[in-house]
């Protein structure tokens, strides 16, 4: 004979009528992990990069690529801190003897600190693009937009099918 397993209804007698609705407990729902962790790099298609430096807060400036198509850098304007940025928002500029050309923010936030020593020697745009020639820290307002930049492989594809 078969046993009968009564489970429990998942709503009182009477339906949600003078009820609050039944929610998981707070520590029930299951947080979003990112794939990125601090320490690492992403990339967008418009060759700037993204290094996390801290759980909530981004370094970002333009990638090798970025400054070798540019050629020597001759001045660099970057905002000031507490300017808030959206995601494609162009926050700067770079202008070189060929050309210039804005910087656009890879993800949201706000700027927490822009590279003064950029400022004072663009030369290091050029020699040190993706490490001392950090443009800008950004505290992050939305972390989940990390998950939509280009991890590095891709990235060097992009690159290297941008330039065929």
């Amino acid at each position: 004979m078969a046993t009968l397993i009564r489970r429990a209804p998942l709503m009182p007698r009477g339906g949600l009528m003078g009820c609050a609705r039944f929610m998981p407990a707070a520590g029930f729902m299951a947080r979003r992990t990112f794939a990125m962790q601090v320490g690492q790099t992403r990339y967008t298609k418009e060759h700037e990069w993204v290094k996390l430096s801290a759980p909530n807060q981004a370094t970002i400036g333009i990638t090798d690529f970025a400054q070798s198509a540019l050629g020597d850098v001759v001045f660099v304007d970057l905002p000031e801190a507490g300017s808030k940025l959206a995601k494609g928002d162009a926050f700067g500029s770079v202008e070189s003897v060929k050309a210039a050309s804005s910087v656009y923010a890879p993800v949201s936030g706000t700027v927490a600190e822009s590279n003064e020593a950029v400022k004072d020697d663009n030369s290091l745009v050029n020699s040190k693009p993706e490490s001392d020639g950090w443009m800008i820290k950004l505290d992050l307002s939305n972390p989940a937009e990390l998950d939509e930049l280009l991890e590095r492989d891709a990235y060097d594809k992009h690159v290297q099918e941008s330039q065929h």
